[in-house]
């Protein structure tokens, strides 16, 4: 009929509780907590937030930040690319035509959900006219309320590169 038994392995009552194996894990977390309890010399440590991590690469990504002209006018173009490649859909744009003749639109609201947002590069990578990056820098942010995790097209605009990035 096609029917295929397979044997399961573990028949005495030690091996089903998972006992050798167990007992296999906690011999290394002990070992490894008796090591560090005699030698604390070697114990790397990190004072978050006092001490900030220096390991940070310039290809990180952190949060977001929207970029300008040379003229100081906003790059976005309001082209929806950003939004629509983005897996998690926290970004969200509203469009307005533009005033100055440089571009047809641009954004009127801009702003992206932190707590939604996966950091994964994806509107980096699909905006056309290199408006958005995430080379902030900024790998951590804490806030109070849930509604404070939104940035707006202010706050983005006003984040800087981190150093040795692009302006």
């Amino acid at each position: 009929m096609g029917i295929k038994v397979v044997p399961r392995h573990g028949k005495s009552l030690k091996e089903k509780m998972y006992l050798p194996a167990i007992v296999g894990g906690l011999k290394v977390t002990f070992s490894h907590f008796f090591t560090n309890l005699k030698d604390t010399s070697n114990i790397q440590t990190l004072n978050y937030p006092e001490e900030q991590p220096k390991d940070i690469t310039e290809r990180y990504r952190g949060v977001h930040r929207l970029t300008k002209r040379e003229d100081d006018s906003v790059r976005c173009v309001a082209c929806f690319m950003c939004s629509t490649a983005c897996p998690a859909e926290c970004i969200f744009i509203e469009a307005t035509e533009r005033e100055d003749n440089v571009d047809e639109k641009m954004p009127k609201k801009f702003s992206i959900d932190l707590l939604e947002c996966v950091f994964c590069g994806g509107c980096v990578e699909a905006c056309p006219c290199d408006a958005i990056r995430m080379d902030t820098g900024i790998f951590s942010f804490v806030k109070e309320k849930r509604e404070d995790f939104v940035v707006d097209i202010d706050t983005l605009l006003s984040h800087k590169p981190m150093k040795g990035g692009k302006k």
